[in-house]
């Protein structure tokens, strides 16, 4: 029994060739609820961090949906077998969950910023049912987001191969430090329940840390959901290379380009992602803002996005239009006849075929036949983003 004690211990010690990662909210153990955004904001920033490295970590909403599903309480302190159900319905291999305290029960509302907050984490292997050694961190509330960082570090070591790592020093040097303020409006924005109150808190934090990307991103978000596509655009050009969510700002920057009709601007941010990420959502795109400018490039871009998927029939149906206001009558009919067989009420597609038949090009006089060109509004970076972080 003791030799099956030694094995186990020594697997969890090892290093976990990191699958794929899901970060809990930390439990709140110092008796004040109005801490309980400490907790949603060490797993962010865990989550971010690690992000940042390459490793394969689920987003908040993946998780959300997981506590969703469960009816499990957002700040709920968690048994074992609720962590397991949790990265079990994530689709995780790994779950990383801990919990923070102070020394003596605070007084209600903020703690004294000197007052010594501990962090406390472990990583669950689901596959082997195993789970690390605690690994901790201490220092003063008002150094929050640093304590937070250098626990993601240790958790970092944890997840990589033996010497992959980067040293302390290196790690925090190239994770900026976030001003407690500024972390505390962003985490109760991500909390808030309303677009409204959303959007005060990001704001907030944004302003109170120019440096701070994530706020930036989660606006720009908000914005585009709006359709406020100028305002957006100035939010997702503030988010940074550094963050993990910086392709998908320049891909919804493209978008917002799009739609306030600047497409050279859309093309300039749709080039960049499509160099780092050429996704067929970003071909197809780029594709649009091209044809816009009456580029010849346009055909290419969608050509591209359809060799990435050859069913999609919004790749289909822009390469089509492409090639009918070229003149490739044959060609262009063979992927209007696609997009109808997978829709076949698709009352443009069938317009367009039409006219392929009777060979009749499209004229720049016709206004209800120009700027038919169809663009995707999202796209997952995910793989890409870790593929990229960890040639870093």
């Amino acid at each position: 029994m003791r030799l099956v004690l030694a094995a186990l211990c020594l697997l969890a010690a090892l290093p976990l060739f990191a699958g794929t990662i899901v970060v809990l909210p930390f439990f709140n153990l110092t008796g004040n609820d109005a801490l309980d955004w400490i907790g949603e904001s060490a797993a962010e920033t865990v989550r971010e961090a690690l992000a940042v490295e390459g490793l394969p970590v689920l987003d908040r909403l993946n998780r959300e949906e997981a506590y969703r599903r469960l009816a499990l309480r957002r700040n709920a302190r968690l048994t074992r077998a609720s962590i397991i159900k949790i990265g079990e319905l994530a689709d995780a291999e790994y779950v990383i969950f801990g919990s923070f305290r102070l020394p003596e029960a605070p007084e209600p509302g903020a703690p004294d910023p000197k007052a010594p907050l501990r962090f406390e984490a472990r990583i669950l292997n689901l596959k082997q049912l195993t789970q690390t050694p605690e690994d901790f961190a201490t220092a003063a509330v008002e150094d929050l987001s640093r304590t937070q960082l250098r626990l993601a570090w240790m958790l970092l070591s944890r997840l990589e191969e033996a010497g992959r790592a980067p040293s302390e020093a290196e790690f925090l040097e190239k994770h900026p430090t976030v001003r407690l303020d500024a972390l505390e409006q962003y985490t109760r924005g991500l909390l808030a329940g309303s677009p409204e109150q959303k959007h005060r808190f990001f704001t907030q934090a944004a302003r109170l840390d120019a440096g701070f990307s994530a706020p930036c991103f989660e606006l720009g978000r908000l914005l585009l959901a709006d359709k406020n596509y100028k305002a957006a655009a100035s939010w997702f050009e503030r988010v940074g290379p550094a963050s993990s969510h910086h392709l998908e700002a320049l891909f919804f920057l493209g978008i917002c380009r799009f739609h306030t009709v600047e497409y050279d601007k859309a093309v300039a941010a749709l080039s960049r992602v499509a160099a780092l990420a050429p996704l067929g959502e970003v071909w197809n795109n780029l594709g649009a803002a091209q044809s816009r400018l009456n580029s010849p490039e346009a055909a290419v871009s969608f050509q591209k996005a359809v060799q990435a998927d050859p069913y999609d029939p919004v790749y289909l149906f822009n390469l089509g239009y492409a090639l009918l206001k070229s003149g490739q009558f044959e060609e262009a009919a063979e992927k209007f006849r696609a997009v109808l067989n997978s829709n076949s009420e698709d009352e443009q597609a069938t317009l367009l075929l039409g006219r392929c038949l009777n060979r009749k090009p499209v004229q720049s006089t016709e206004l209800a036949l120009t700027r038919l060109e169809r663009i995707k509004e999202t796209a997952d970076f995910t793989a890409r983003q870790q593929q990229l972080f960890s040639k870093k």
